[in-house]
C-alpha cells in the first residue's frame, strides 16, 4: 500500500464511525486503515455504525486492521504503536473526530510526492465558526514557492505565530482564496492538527514518537513535537483547500498540563 491511514481512538464510537465514513468516500485507491483503540470499555470500532463502515472499506478493497493497545500510556505511545505497524511509503495520521471530504487523500498524496518534503497536512476546520471572520489571525499566511525548506519552528519564534491560521473556521476561509486554482496550494505552517501525511521514512528517521517513554501518560502536543522534528530536517507544508472537518466533539485529552515539547528537546 502507498498510504497507511493511522487512527488512534478512545471512547468515541460515533465519531470514529463518521471518520471511517469519510475514508470510505475517498477516490484514492491504494490505502489501508489501522485503528488502535484505548477505550475504557468496549472498543470504539465495536459499535454498529463503525462496524458497517469497516465492512464498506473492506468491500472496496482497503485492508482494515483493528487492535486494542492497552494499558493506556498516552497518545505518543499510541501513535508510536501505530507507526510501528506501518510499512507504507506514506502514513496519514487521522484523528478519530475528523471527517475527510472526497478527494482529500488524493490531494495530500499528490502534494507530498510533488513537493518532496517530510509532511503535508490538512488543517481541520470548525464549521460552527463559519460566519466568524478573523482577518487578524490570517496575517501570518504565506505560501511556499517551490519545495518547502527545512525550518526550525519553536515556541516564541515568528514562525510559531502561524498557529492562528488554524483556529475556528480559518482553514475554510483560507481555502476560499485558492478555490479558483487548478490544484492544491502549499503554505507555511507552525504545525497541523488532526490530519497529517508523513513520508514514513522521514518520520522514522527523526525518531517517530519514540520519545513517549519520557512523558507521563497524561500529556498533549506529541503530534506537534514530531512535526517540529520533521519540519526541521525535511520541511513541512499545509495544503489548501482543506478537506478536513473537525466534528467539534469534547476532547478526550482533558489533562493538558504537560506539553511534549516542554519535556523533550526537539
Amino acid at each position: 500500500m502507498r498510504v497507511d491511514v493511522l487512527i488512534p481512538t478512545r471512547n468515541r464510537p460515533a465519531e470514529l464511525a463518521v471518520t471511517l465514513s469519510g475514508l470510505a468516500a475517498q477516490d484514492f485507491p491504494d490505502f489501508a486503515v489501522h485503528v488502535a483503540d484505548q477505550s475504557d470499555g468496549d472498543a470504539s470500532y465495536d459499535s454498529p455504525a463503525a462496524e458497517a463502515m469497516v465492512r464498506v472499506l473492506r468491500h472496496q478493497g482497503h485492508p482494515v486492521q483493528l487492535s486494542r493497545n492497552l494499558p493506556r500510556r498516552g497518545l505518543a505511545q499510541q501513535r508510536n504503536h501505530l507507526l510501528d505497524q506501518s510499512k507504507a511509503d506514506y502514513v496519514l495520521f487521522l484523528d478519530d473526530d475528523v471527517w475527510l471530504e472526497p478527494g482529500a487523500i488524493s490531494r495530500l498524496h499528490s502534494a507530498i510526492t510533488e513537493l518532496g518534503c517530510g509532511m503535508v497536512g490538512n488543517a481541520v476546520t470548525g464549521l460552527s465558526y463559519l460566519d466568524e471572520r478573523r482577518p487578524h489571525e490570517l496575517e501570518p499566511y504565506e505560501e511556499w514557492d517551490g519545495r518547502p525548506e527545512p525550518e526550525q519552528i519553536t515556541p516564541g519564534t515568528r514562525e510559531w505565530r502561524r498557529w492562528t491560521l488554524h483556529n475556528a473556521a480559518n482553514p475554510t476561509h483560507l481555502s476560499e482564496r485558492v478555490r479558483h486554482r487548478p490544484k492544491w496550494t502549499a503554505y507555511k505552517v507552525a504545525w497541523v492538527g488532526g490530519c497529517v501525511m508523513f513520508d514514513r521514512e522521514a518520520l522514522v528517521n527523526v525518531g517517530g514518537f519514540d520519545f513517549w517513554q519520557e512523558l507521563p501518560p497524561e500529556h498533549c502536543g506529541e503530534d506537534v513535537l514530531a512535526q517540529m522534528k520533521v519540519a526541521a530536517k525535511y520541511g513541512a507544508a499545509g495544503i489548501l483547500p482543506t478537506g478536513a472537518v473537525h466534528l467539534e466533539s469534547p476532547t478526550t485529552v482533558v489533562n493538558r498540563n504537560t506539553e511534549a515539547y516542554d519535556v523533550v528537546c526537539p
